[in-house]
């Protein structure tokens, strides 16, 4: 399962002229904390480059509860499916913190894709990329236990996202509330509460307000499924 992009942020993959040339279609863009990028079953194509900054990337369920698929960081897009095949929106994206970005009009965009071929490849990649990450979250969901999948989500972040410490502990800075966490790995706030808990008293993590802090993580990977270091699952 995974939360953030595990290829090479689209942006940081383009020459530095086709990078230069797409943000030149666009207008700079600020959002506050909390401020919606793109609201989900909206009907705009518009596409936001982010700069900097992280954006959480959610969906509603039908029992009025929200579910997080993704987070974006610097050097992704988001909203380019819309553009591309010009249907609503299927997702809302939200700052997590403040967000530096470009907005880029979906007519600019999409006339950008057919004039480089070699942007269009990129980005049919990344699209690739996401829908075999979302296959990968509808599987765990479906065979691992909150246990499971709050562990591995909690590697991930320490990987992606973590500040690393001398004593081989790491703080996970992001600002995700309980129940973000929670909507990360399609549990509620209540169970994800409890596996935070077993968790602290095993030692593996130390938890603070919207601070966490992984002090075994080998361990965690264990409990993850996984094996020593990323190997892989435990079979």
């Amino acid at each position: 399962m995974s939360l953030i992009e595990q290829e090479q942020p689209l942006l940081d993959a383009l020459r530095p002229r086709d990078r230069a040339a797409l943000l030149a279609l666009g207008t700079p863009r600020g959002y506050a904390s909390g401020e919606v990028l793109v609201p989900e079953r909206a009907t705009t194509s518009y596409v936001v480059a982010i700069l900097g900054g992280w954006a959480v990337v959610s969906v509603a369920t039908e029992r009025g509860q929200r579910l997080i698929l993704a987070l974006r960081g610097a050097g992704e897009l988001v909203g380019e499916l819309a553009a591309v095949d010009r249907r609503p929106r299927s997702a809302t994206v939200t700052a997590l913190g403040r967000v530096d970005a470009v907005v880029i009009p979906g007519d600019r965009f999409r006339g950008f894709l057919g004039s480089s071929p070699a942007v269009s490849v990129l980005v049919l990649r990344q699209l690739s990329s996401r829908l075999r990450s979302s296959d990968g979250e509808r599987r765990s969901l479906a065979s691992e236990n909150v246990l499971q999948r709050l562990a591995a989500r909690l590697v991930e972040l320490a990987h992606r996202a973590g500040r690393h410490h001398p004593d081989g502990s790491v703080t996970i800075d992001l600002p995700l509330p309980q129940h973000d966490l929670a909507a990360s790995v399609g549990s509620t706030r209540e169970a994800v509460a409890k596996a935070l808990r077993l968790l602290r008293e095993q030692g593996v993590v130390r938890t603070g307000t919207r601070r966490l802090t992984v002090t075994d993580v080998e361990l965690l990977r264990l409990l993850a499924g996984e094996g020593p270091s990323g190997a892989g699952p435990v079979v």
